[in-house]
């Protein structure tokens, strides 16, 4: 099984700058970043097998997961809207 790579950059490759700028201006998407990257390194090693866990755990750490991106890709457009 091909396990995809999750982050940021990947997932919204057309918004590199703006997540770069994020990042050293915003605390709140700085921490939200920090804590959507520690969730797909978790998900990563549950997936490989590294981090012993079951399907339901493992489900849910998916859908924390979509639920910080899609609150990064709020932060996102909207500072897009305003520059």
């Amino acid at each position: 099984m091909t396990i995809e790579k999750h982050d940021l950059v990947h997932e919204f490759p057309d918004h590199q700058h703006t997540i770069r700028h994020l990042k050293m201006n915003d605390r709140h998407f700085a921490r939200l970043f920090e804590q959507y990257n520690e969730l797909d390194s978790l998900i990563h090693k549950m997936e490989e097998g590294a981090e012993p866990t079951s399907d339901d755990v493992l489900n849910e750490k998916k859908a924390e997961r979509v639920q910080l991106k899609d609150a990064l890709f709020t932060f996102i457009k909207e500072a897009e809207a305003v520059s």
